[in-house]
């Protein structure tokens, strides 16, 4: 899997995350699901770096065949970019997974105001009490 060049946001970078166990750490941390796709994050730990965003993508075979996998993961990425330098918190891992049917149909901008919601639910999740 190829890294993809980090997009420049106001809040730094915007890279994503390639390595399975990235994902996987994601999964163990907060979740918040929304009508077009589930959000999961997690601030990353002091041994890691600390600088930039990282999101990563997936849909399993229950989305569709490779045809409307592909066509999810390029308006999740679409939502990311749109969303996550503005919304995103340095520090933190996102991943994005679709969902069968719905992510492919929601409107565009549904899809960017349920990422927004999602992202606060999960930053407010995280926040010390």
């Amino acid at each position: 899997m190829r890294a993809a060049a980090p997009h420049p946001g106001p809040e730094g970078p915007v890279s994503v995350l390639t390595r399975r166990a990235e994902f996987l750490a994601a999964a163990r941390a907060f979740r918040q699901g929304k009508p077009g796709f589930s959000l999961q994050g997690r601030p990353r730990g002091p041994g890691e770096a600390p600088e930039g965003i990282r999101v990563g993508f997936t849909c399993s075979r229950k989305v569709g065949n490779a045809v409307a996998r592909n066509r999810a993961k390029r308006r999740l990425r679409a939502i990311a970019r749109e969303v996550l330098p503005g919304g995103g918190r340095p520090g933190w891992d996102y991943v994005l997974i679709g969902r069968p049917g719905e992510t492919a149909r929601r409107d565009f901008a549904q899809l960017c105001a349920d990422l927004r919601a999602a992202l606060a639910s999960v930053h407010a999740k995280a926040a010390p009490r």
